[in-house]
């Protein structure tokens, strides 16, 4: 089925909203406990607690020299950000994963304020709000899968 020029609009129109309702003013990395930039975020964002994902696709992906990122991971690691793990069959490739610890600095250095979110959520009925965000979380997957279709 092709996508209407409404279904587009709805998402123009409701980001914006989303964001002015959530956002949170930018801090400099040295001003957080966490010690997180935007791009800190950002990459943390990209990972996840269950899945691994490797630091060369994370690169592309975000558009990073690999000395970049390898810089980046080095320092998200030593902060206990990132979780890596040698790859289960060949041992040359490094898997990453978002520890505990980077989940909470992630959220915590949202550009996304964690209070600002649960007031929006808490706006919600219950099913209205697992319906949101698995709206949301299929709209992201989606989001994923087009930058991929770019690469």
């Amino acid at each position: 089925m092709p996508v209407s020029d409404r279904d587009v609009r709805v998402v123009q129109v409701s980001y914006p909203q989303i964001y002015f309702a959530c956002h949170t003013r930018h801090v400099r990395r040295a001003s957080t406990p966490t010690r997180l930039s935007a791009t800190d975020s950002t990459l943390l964002a990209h990972l996840d607690e269950k899945h691994e994902v490797q630091p060369t696709a994370l690169a592309k992906h975000l558009g990073l020299a690999a000395s970049t990122m390898s810089a980046a991971v080095a320092r998200l690691t030593d902060l206990g950000y990132i979780a890596r793990e040698k790859h289960a069959v060949d041992k040359r490739v490094v898997n990453l994963r978002l520890s505990r610890k980077g989940a909470a600095a992630m959220q915590a250095s949202s550009v996304l304020d964690t209070p600002r979110v649960r007031r929006v959520l808490g706006h919600l009925k219950a099913a209205e709000r697992k319906r949101a965000l698995d709206g949301l979380s299929l709209l992201a997957r989606a989001a994923r899968q087009a930058q991929g279709d770019q690469e």
